[in-house]
């Protein structure tokens, strides 16, 4: 077996077996079929490369496919993010389409259905129906309207499409076996009645198909040739063949669905149902809240394109759902970031040093290296003065040898410019440190070539200079959950486990090649973290929310295990 076969997961398995077996490559199609009833998470994301991912490696169009049939959940507003975030993810679809395209299409097939005997209306209340489907281990009972004629069935079924009877009045039902040891074979519902207005078509239609009706003859229409969907569809499948049993013809491609395995993020919650709720409950500011695993709120909160495309590769396709620690995410981000984002200078709990021997009223302007990681990322020059702000917990009065940044009576460099010592500290009536007087050698500036500047001291400190530094809101993210796995508890509500700490806003201090800092730059505020500006910013203020910090958590739990 050659490297390449080996690094192919099961689903492309399938696909090469299929080509191996005559199915002609230019026939391929695959497509993502997201509901426009909620923003796109973490987890869309692994289909999404997925299915993109297979349309690249082996050519193939990939179709963007809303599955809008429940106008009751469904707005215009999700189909626009969904678009937005497939985009920014570095993805083209071949074609734009949405199950609604096809409603007249389904209608007509279920007619024929009705015609052929295989599907009746239903005059049951859900609960009769409920009961009368029986269990895993008991067979359902028939409808007593399940031998309705053909004539009094077709009659009924247009009566609910044209908005005759109320919701709930009536249901279409696949005639199919009710004693079947998979329950979704047991008469199945194809369409319902629902006085809703549509984010397409409006007022048009009365009558809206149910997902297991609509999916696979959406797939048939449009060719698909693989339709692969999350391991919660693998007892449809049955279904999903059976209803293309009933319309497939030789001469076209018969799609086949495969099943693969959900991935859940530690930390987070991805049922839409439950990030709904975050949403209305104010638990967060909306569907893009940078604590949120959607997409949307990746986006905000600095992730990148390539970080999610590398978390999807590296948890790869399985047959088995499971766990991801966030912090592999977190890796990915930080990866990636290390490579491209600038280096710049903020201080975000600030203590006010003054360097006593630097003269009064002059500044000076040093050279800083962008990214040391990429070449072509140049330079920038920093301001530098006699008063500048330091973070508090980079000084003590006192401290053992493991401490190496500033102490009374211990050197540091300041990053980009001169070894200072500490002299004495200014204390408040509470006897809080409010100010550090410190001296600095004039010939130890770093980069100058001189014997001084070469002198090494342990600490690296990073400052700005408070004569030039800039404020900005800084918005400290961390975790939405206290728990792992918030919503696997069978005697608790996830939201018991929401982090009351999942969001800390300071005000920061920074350097000022941060001024016309544009929406989405993400830099790296050395020694603190990755941070990205936020859509708030504005010309007035400046908003920057945390990614993720420079710690390696990912790597240590790697050891671990």
């Amino acid at each position: 077996m050659s490297e390449s076969e080996r690094s192919l997961n099961f689903l492309e398995h399938i696909i090469e077996e299929d080509l191996k077996n005559g199915f002609p490559k230019d026939q391929l199609r695959f497509r993502f079929p997201p509901e426009p009833n909620g923003y796109l998470h973490v987890g869309h994301a692994s289909s999404i490369c997925l299915n993109f991912g297979l349309g690249l490696r082996y050519n193939a169009p990939v179709n963007l496919r809303f599955d809008d049939t429940n106008p009751a959940k469904e707005e215009q507003e999700y189909v626009d993010a969904i678009k937005r975030d497939v985009e920014w993810l570095g993805y083209e679809w071949s074609t734009e389409r949405y199950a609604s395209d096809y409603f007249q299409q389904l209608y007509d097939w279920a007619v024929f259905l009705i015609k052929e005997g295989k599907a009746y209306v239903d005059s049951q209340t859900s609960e009769e129906m409920a009961t009368q489907k029986g269990s895993p281990t008991e067979p359902g009972v028939e409808s007593p309207f399940r031998d309705r004629s053909v004539a009094e069935n077709l009659d009924l079924f247009e009566g609910m499409k044209s908005g005759d009877f109320e919701e709930g009045k009536h249901v279409l039902r696949a005639k199919i076996d009710m004693s079947s040891s998979n329950m979704l074979m047991r008469d199945p519902i194809m369409y319902r009645v629902l006085h809703k207005e549509h984010h397409r078509t409006n007022t048009d239609w009365c009558i809206y198909p149910m997902y297991d009706w609509t999916h696979g003859e959406s797939d048939y229409i449009e060719q698909v040739s693989h339709s692969l969907c999350t391991l919660e569809f693998a007892m449809h499948r049955e279904l999903y063949d059976w209803f293309l049993d009933q319309v497939v013809k030789d001469e076209k491609v018969r799609p086949k669905q495969r099943e693969f395995a959900r991935r859940n993020l530690s930390h987070t919650v991805v049922s839409k149902r439950k990030l709904l709720r975050l949403v209305e409950e104010g638990v967060v500011n909306g569907w893009d809240d940078p604590r949120m695993p959607t997409i949307s709120g990746l986006r905000r909160r600095g992730f990148t394109p390539e970080s999610i495309r590398n978390f999807a590769d590296t948890i790869g396709i399985a047959k088995r759902e499971n766990l991801i620690d966030v912090s592999l995410l977190e890796f990915q981000v930080r990866d990636h970031l290390n490579k491209v984002a600038p280096r710049v200078m903020g201080v975000l709990n600030p203590l006010r040093v003054v360097i006593t021997n630097y003269p009064e009223g002059e500044e000076e302007w040093l050279d800083a290296e962008n990214n040391p990681e990429d070449d072509l990322a140049g330079s920038r020059q920093v301001p530098f003065s006699r008063e500048i702000y330091i973070e508090k917990e980079d000084f003590r009065e006192e401290a053992n040898k493991k401490f190496f940044r500033l102490k009374l009576g211990k050197e540091v460099r300041l990053k980009n410019a001169y070894i200072i010592k500490a002299e004495s500290c200014t204390k408040d009536e509470n006897g809080n440190i409010i100010e550090v007087q410190c001296t600095y050698d004039p010939k130890s500036k770093s980069g100058s070539g001189t014997e001084e500047s070469l002198r090494k001291v342990k600490g690296t400190l990073h400052w700005v200079s408070i004569e030039h530094a800039i404020e900005a809101e800084v918005r400290l993210y961390d975790r939405l959950f206290t728990d792992e796995s918030p919503d696997t508890h069978k005697d608790k509500d996830f939201m018991e486990f929401i982090n009351p700490d999942s969001l800390q806003v300071v005000t920061g201090y920074l350097e000022p090649s941060l001024k016309n800092a544009q929406i989405e730059d993400r830099v790296q505020f050395q020694r603190l973290g990755y941070f990205c500006v936020d859509p708030d910013t504005s010309p007035e203020k400046l908003v920057f929310n945390r990614t993720v910090g420079l710690r390696d958590s990912w790597a240590k739990i790697q050891q671990k295990s």
